[in-house]
């Protein structure tokens, strides 16, 4: 299966093209054979580029997986300030960050496997880990801050934030897996109504 080099998703919109094409197929073959089972040579002939154009762009399969990481995390930042900027109200932002997560697992679900179920560490050892990265930073600020307005009742924040963010990662996981068959976004309201009555003050 080769990667559909057409108009760049989201995720790759603002590279140049072959660049995009090559972190789209370093994204599937880093999903779909692994990080370590894949050469810098699969990339170049999954992408249709030379291995000098990688060299010279990346420097190595280090070098691609870290732009990769890179490129996919300012994406979902840039999507975190549109829920930032849309809904001033915790609840609503914290529901509009699972609903945005959600659809991207429908949407762009290598993307999502890459960022929740790749471990980064292993090949990327100077990078944050993913919980500690500048997005999931802001989504667990979102649940502090309602501790402190009041929107949230009274406990330890990290308890609260993954009373927020815990079930609905492990969905995405599931659905991922293909163990949860039901498209997420359809889920979400049932998910939120139960995730909220724990933490309504």
């Amino acid at each position: 299966m080769m990667t559909d080099t057409s108009l760049p998703s989201f995720f790759f919109k603002d590279l140049p093209s072959r660049q995009a094409i090559t972190l789209k197929a370093a994204l599937f073959l880093f999903t779909e054979k692994g990080f370590f089972k894949t050469s810098v040579h699969d990339v170049a002939a999954e992408a249709g580029v030379s291995i000098g154009f990688i060299y010279h762009h990346f420097k190595d399969k280090e070098g691609i997986a870290r732009a990769l990481y890179n490129c996919l995390l300012e994406r979902i930042n840039t999507l975190i300030d549109e829920v930032e900027m849309k809904h001033k109200k915790v609840n609503d932002r914290c529901y509009a960050v699972i609903k945005t997560l959600f659809v991207l697992t429908e949407n762009e679900p290598q993307v999502m496997h890459f960022i929740i179920h790749a471990r980064h560490k292993e090949f990327l050892p100077e990078e944050k880990s993913i919980c500690s990265t500048s997005a999931f930073v802001r989504m667990r600020g979102f649940v502090f801050l309602g501790i402190e307005n009041g929107e949230i009742r009274d406990m330890d924040p990290l308890v609260a934030a993954m009373i927020v963010y815990g079930g609905a990662i492990r969905m995405i996981c599931l659905r991922l897996d293909d163990v949860i068959e039901t498209p997420l976004p359809d889920m979400l309201d049932s998910l939120w109504e139960n995730t909220w009555r724990g933490l309504d003050p």
